[in-house]
């Protein structure tokens, strides 16, 4: 029900501050502690550009600081932020309870917080978020007082001794930021959509664990394919088709087929087309997808464009379509080219990617201009319909079988 240009229009009106569900989080945390459950013991856990008191991450991080046995987390909010302090069901910033006369919180700014620990601080026998609540709310009080805080403090954005702009203060690309970075053992956010490769470089991914939003075209960018090849970044296990809910700020227009208000005055929209990106592993990455023969293919397949049909090759490149995930032949041993959606389900012990449509296609010169258009969209692989006619693709992911797997 979502439009498809959602985050087309995010990008390019740099409206991209979406809220993540909290279930959506812990799917896909879920996946990692199934895997693995001490992938985030002892580390320190880094939430950037993402108000904390409007965040679902520090949220779920906050109350399953003692579960995953955190070592540190860290979260930060982005100045200006259009809802900073504003929406999040904690209203940790609501009021001005405990503040001299005359005063009010600066809160509305960039600022940081830095938990060590969570504890039974209201001492009602239980250890939950409204401790983290109460605890962030004496130490709010205690900076609106001139006092200092070890866990609560400004964002001052970067210096600016040249006359040149600077990163505003929670930027992901501020020293500030920066510096929280290169203490941090794990990266997980929603980033900007119009940020999305700078943000997957500044995360520095062959360094450090990350689980990052972003759309499933994000794919094919030059700066995102060669780390997929090299198993530095694959998919997540939560999201794999169609839509997600979003929460965005009371200022967003709701252009989109696939959106609502609910009854507390919140918006929400509907994107198509969003994936975590990842380098934590998880059970999903490791399970070979099970795959008919050519033959069965042919016969059984419930495509119309295979069933019947032989697979064709490409005219420009020395491998055959395969339109959909599910008919890969599992008794072919060449190369293949697949949709990009075959990374959900890609498992690098049973395939090998040799590369991308649009970078290992072959120029083709001698067709009919009317009947395949090679200058739009770059070069993507052609199959031959006729002596000067093709029919062009759409980006492949290009694949084969890992010496020795079964099907």
């Amino acid at each position: 029900m979502a439009n498809s240009g959602s985050l087309t229009q995010a990008r390019n009106d740099k409206k991209d501050e979406f809220y993540t569900q909290l279930a959506d989080i812990e799917k896909e945390m879920n996946a990692y502690i199934e895997y693995d459950a001490n992938v985030f013991r002892g580390k320190t856990v880094l939430l950037p550009a993402d108000d904390p008191f409007e965040s679902n991450f520090f949220k779920f991080f906050a109350l399953h600081f003692n579960d995953y046995g955190l070592k540190k987390l860290i979260a930060t909010s982005y100045d200006p932020s259009p809802i900073v302090n504003t929406q999040l069901e904690l209203s940790l910033f609501g009021d001005d309870d405990g503040l001299k006369e005359g005063t009010s919180s600066k809160l509305s700014t960039a600022y940081k917080i830095e938990l060590m620990d969570v504890s039974d601080f209201d001492e009602d026998g239980r250890i939950n978020i409204t401790d983290v609540q109460e605890r962030l709310r004496s130490e709010r009080v205690k900076i609106d007082h001139g006092k200092p805080s070890k866990m609560l403090s400004y964002l001052e954005g970067d210096a600016d001794p040249d006359g040149e702009t600077r990163f505003s203060p929670g930027d992901f690309r501020s020293a500030e930021v920066s510096a929280l970075r290169d203490e941090s053992d794990v990266v997980i956010t929603n980033p900007p959509f119009s940020l999305f490769r700078d943000f997957l470089e500044w995360i520095e991914p062959e360094k450090r664990l990350f689980s990052i939003i972003g759309n499933v075209n994000a794919i094919t960018y030059k700066s995102v394919f060669p780390l997929i090849m090299k198993n530095v970044l694959w998919m997540g296990e939560s999201i794999h088709s169609g839509d997600r809910e979003f929460k965005v700020p009371d200022t967003y227009p709701l252009k989109s087929a696939g959106w609502r208000v609910d009854d507390k005055g919140n918006k929400y929209i509907r994107v198509k087309g969003v994936r975590w990106f990842t380098n934590i592993n998880h059970g999903r990455r490791h399970q070979p997808l099970s795959l008919m023969t050519m033959a069965d293919n042919k016969m059984f397949s419930k495509h119309k464009e295979v069933m019947g049909h032989d697979y064709q090759s490409y005219a420009n490149y020395p491998a055959i379509e395969v339109p959909y995930t599910d008919a890969i032949p599992g008794d072919y041993a060449g190369a293949m080219g697949v949709p990009i959606t075959f990374l959900d389900k890609y498992s690098p012990e049973q395939f090998e990617i040799l590369g991308l449509s649009n970078a290992v296609a072959k120029p083709i010169t001698n067709f009919v201009e009317d009947d395949a258009v090679y200058s739009k969209g770059g070069p993507q692989f052609y199959i031959k319909d006729g002596p000067k006619k093709y029919r062009r693709t759409y980006g492949r992911v290009v694949i084969k079988r890992v010496d020795g797997s079964t099907r």
